[in-house]
């Protein structure tokens, strides 16, 4: 832990210096901004592992300090630490590069044990032969972050693209919210809005909507299953 390099922008200083005291204790390396251009100047002059961002900054809000980040660095982790808490709040989250979403007030338990969960996920290396995901026309490329269907690029934000990873490598399962929830948005998702299913919805538009079959089926009161048209 002592090499991940933490950027977190908060505005509310005794806030700030609370997670940035916490962190530093877990031996994560903390540089702390209190608004979203500073943030955006450190960003821009440092490499960092996860960046921690609140929404309401002053000078650039997070969502745009996010959308930012995710331009210049697409393997960044990112967490939006906020008290915005509506379902639209959490999409645009999402929508700007969000990996996670934690709403104040929070446990800086619950925070560890994200950030711990994210950048396991970030050092986890596939196997070999795994880079490239093929459900019949479906291409998904683990490299260069490209999804294809006959051919034709696909562009999807970075949870789509968890998403879709996930569904496919659980194809012909069943999966639920819970299991959603617990692999694409980690740990304790607040599995009571209706996020995972905007999100399917999104996916569903872009895979299937321009081509003949569908590939992503729902199961009423289970959950979603990912497969080719039988």
């Amino acid at each position: 832990m002592a090499d991940t390099k933490i950027l977190l922008v908060e505005d509310e200083k005794k806030i700030a210096e609370t997670l940035r005291k916490g962190l530093t204790e877990q031996h994560y390396d903390v540089d702390v901004a209190y608004d979203g251009l500073a943030g955006k100047k450190l960003f821009d002059t440092n490499t960092y592992d996860l960046a921690i961002l609140d929404i309401n900054l002053p000078l650039m809000n997070g969502y745009d300090l996010a959308r930012h980040v995710r331009q210049y660095n697409e393997d960044i982790l990112v967490i939006m630490l906020t008290a915005m808490n509506t379902t639209e709040d959490k999409i645009e989250g999402f929508e700007a590069g969000a990996d996670d979403y934690i709403v104040k007030p929070f446990d800086f338990q619950e925070l560890l044990v994200r950030i711990r969960a994210l950048l396991k996920r970030l050092h986890h290396q596939p196997a070999a032969g795994a880079n490239v995901l093929k459900v019949g026309d479906l291409v998904m490329n683990l490299d260069s972050k490209e999804v294809t269907r006959e051919g034709r690029n696909i562009p999807l934000t970075a949870k789509e693209f968890q998403l879709l990873e996930y569904l496919i490598r659980n194809k012909n399962k069943v999966v639920s919210r819970i299991d959603i929830a617990m692999n694409v948005w980690d740990i304790d998702f607040d599995t009571k809005t209706n996020v995972i299913d905007v999100y399917v919805n999104f996916l569903r538009k872009k895979i299937e909507k321009d081509f003949s079959s569908k590939l992503i089926y729902t199961q009423v009161g289970m959950g979603y299953v990912l497969k080719e048209n039988p």
